[in-house]
């Protein structure tokens, strides 16, 4: 039997490729680059001021709305607010796009926030790379983040040994039950969702804003980064579990600063950790993209 052909070695010069697909070159970081990112991303934070504290405020006032209308089924309320991670890389794509524009030199303000949610509004849907990309993964992480939602809430309401209506019922009926497996199967269940997702979105959303990359462009992107650097981004997905918790355990009253700090610090996790030099910038259009 013949042996197999080994795959093209692309030429000095030009981008990786898998399965045909161009992607940008993946740089290796050390263990501790989250922490830079971190700082980076609250330097950003600041400069940016009340433009980045905004996002956070927004984002703790619909976490207390979601408190409002589930306060006695937390049952749902528990998978909506991990569900809110999923699709927290996609609510902070201003944030990419304002830390772009201080790495850039460019002004920012209320124009940069309003330019970056409308632009796909003057794009050709068909456009390969164009910035409905973005809206068509925003959506993507939006149907995965109501499917843990749904999931979430069936186990609980079916599976707990009593109605889970408070947090003290899911710490005692779920969480502190003394027979069966029904927190290990929720966080079971929680985990093989979220690692996936994590590793298909982390630097998706920021490549997306930054080239002209489509959605399977950017996820492969994705699963590149975390196999390459896999002990950086577990520390990485663990600081940003841990932030996000502590926004939350402070009366969500802590999201109105973690939320836009970990929205930086995302920005400059992929500026470390993806080389896109060589793949087309995206530029704003003028009628369509």
């Amino acid at each position: 039997m013949a042996t197999p052909a080994p795959p093209p070695i692309s030429p000095p010069g030009s981008a990786p490729r898998r399965g045909g697909i161009e992607l940008p070159t993946i740089r290796e970081v050390p263990l501790t680059a989250p922490l830079a990112w971190l700082a980076a991303g609250w330097r950003d934070l600041w400069r940016c001021g009340w433009l980045s504290l905004v996002h956070g405020l927004a984002l703790a006032a619909f976490g207390a709305l979601l408190l409002a209308l589930a306060r006695d089924r937390f049952w749902l309320l528990a998978g909506a607010f991990s569900g809110f991670l999923v699709v927290a890389p996609v609510l902070a794509t201003s944030l990419y796009a304002l830390s772009r524009a201080l790495e850039q030199g460019e002004p920012v303000g209320v124009a940069t926030i309003f330019k970056t949610w409308t632009r796909w509004q003057h794009s050709r849907y068909a456009v390969r790379g164009g910035y409905w990309s973005m809206v068509r993964f925003g959506l993507l992480l939006s149907l995965a983040g109501t499917g843990w939602v749904l999931t979430s809430a069936a186990l609980v309401t079916l599976l707990a040994p009593a109605p889970v209506n408070t947090p003290q019922d899911f710490l005692q009926h779920v969480v502190l039950a003394r027979s069966g497996y029904l927190f290990e199967l929720w966080l079971t269940l929680g985990g093989l969702m979220a690692a996936p997702l994590f590793a298909s979105s982390v630097v998706s959303m920021p490549l997306l804003l930054d080239r002209r990359v489509d959605v399977l462009q950017a996820v492969l992107t994705s699963w590149q980064t975390v196999l390459t650097n896999p002990l950086p981004m577990a520390l990485w997905a663990a600081l940003i579990m841990g932030l996000t918790l502590l926004g939350m355990a402070t009366a969500l009253v802590g999201l109105i600063v973690v939320m836009p700090w970990l929205g930086h610090a995302s920005w400059h996790a992929y500026r470390a950790l993806v080389d896109a030099s060589r793949l087309t910038e995206r530029l704003p259009p003028v009628e369509v993209a």
